[in-house]
């Protein structure tokens, strides 16, 4: 039974997240969810300086005597490059390591080269195997699910653990952060951190063994979580993207890409091609959502942003006809993908199927907290 169309009256999510509740003014849950956090992880204004300070002294500390004191991941977007630029700032002495799937665009590769030089970052680049990770790709494109883009980021938390442990860092510095990125709806995406739920996908729909692609078992993730600390620094500035922009551009001669994640070719056709067209999605709801929240954009601007297209028609066809190719599949075969019917994350095997009985799910969701209350304690 279908659902009758609603959208928020505090953001522009809507009922295209099949999971999406209202509360009697209309308010949806990821804007309650949005408050929540806020109130839980961000610290304003100058007590979010004082903090941001006393955690960057406590890193420093603690990476005494070595090479780097702290680890970040960039990929030439805004948000990671900025923190890039803080880390610096604060007198850290970051490893920058950067996942290259093979859909890297021109500017982004000149974005990470020109600012690191700039900060004199030193960087670390794992180059998957395009072999593996083509046939990766097209499994997750043949699942069906709207999480095609789970590999990359399951392989980007793999070797940032991995590499944190071999040059004895404890600190990952993240560029996730509440103010742009808290709507997102778990029907959208999940198993980010689920090795088990990539690896039954891929013997399900691929041909390749996946003997070099970086990946985190179930205990390896919960080792790593105990002992890295993984810090959003951006939660503790008054963190403003367009502001940020500009920074980037004036001080590191960054250069704007045209769309949140667009840095990457695939993320770029992915978010504003096959999502739209084959399941619905708008991810551009989601970060929109979260700026009308944190007042960087008005309702009545984003609602003007969603009615035009997710990128220019013409790019989308170029990218189509580039991606089809790169992915070795006929127009045929990726016709059959778009028609294909959509499923998800549970009609597969993973990790979360465990996690959603309830003595586990009770089990972990205490480990949870306690870890929560541990690193906070430790941060004071």
């Amino acid at each position: 039974m279908s659902r009758e169309y609603r959208m928020c009256t505090r953001c522009i999510m809507d009922t295209t997240d099949p999971d999406i509740d209202f509360d009697h003014q209309g308010v949806c849950n990821h804007c309650h969810k949005y408050d929540r956090m806020v109130s839980e992880y961000v610290i304003e204004g100058e007590a979010g300086l004082a903090y941001l300070q006393k955690l960057a002294q406590k890193i420093k500390t603690d990476g005494k005597g070595k090479r780097y004191d702290c680890m970040i991941g960039v990929s030439g977007g805004v948000d990671s490059t900025y923190v890039a630029y803080k880390t610096r700032e604060l007198g850290l002495r970051p490893l920058a390591v950067h996942l290259d799937n093979g859909w890297d665009s021109e500017l982004a590769v000149k974005n990470i080269e020109q600012t690191l030089k700039i900060l004199d970052i030193d960087l670390y680049t794992y180059v998957l195997d395009w072999g593996e990770f083509r046939d990766l790709q097209v499994s997750f494109l043949k699942a069906s699910t709207p999480d095609s883009e789970i590999p990359t980021d399951h392989a980007i938390a793999a070797i940032l653990g991995k590499m944190a442990e071999k040059v004895g860092v404890r600190y990952i510095i993240l560029g996730t952060n509440v103010r742009t990125e808290s709507h997102l709806p778990q029907a959208w995406s999940q198993g980010h951190h689920d090795w088990k739920y990539i690896r039954s996908v891929q013997a399900m729909f691929g041909n390749a063994k996946l003997k070099n692609f970086p990946f985190q078992p179930f205990f390896t993730y919960l080792r790593r979580s105990l002992f890295q600390k993984r810090v959003e620094i951006l939660n503790y500035l008054d963190y403003d993207k367009e502001a940020a922009m500009k920074v980037l551009q004036d001080e590191l001669r960054w250069q704007y890409y045209g769309g949140k994640h667009f840095e990457s070719i695939y993320t770029r056709f992915y978010q504003g091609y096959l999502l739209p067209v084959k399941f619905g999605f708008d991810k551009r709801r989601v970060h929109l959502s979260s700026l009308i929240c944190s007042g960087q954009i008005s309702r009545d601007n984003a609602l003007e942003e969603i009615s035009k297209p997710t990128y220019p028609p013409t790019m989308q066809e170029e990218d189509r006809e580039y991606v089809v190719k790169k992915l070795k599949l006929s127009d045929e075969e990726f016709q059959a993908i778009l028609d294909s019917p959509p499923k998800s994350y549970w009609d597969y095997p993973s990790n979360g199927r465990l996690l959603r009985q309830p003595i586990i799910s009770n089990l972990y969701q205490a480990g949870r907290n306690f870890y929560r209350t541990l690193m906070g304690a430790k941060a004071e």
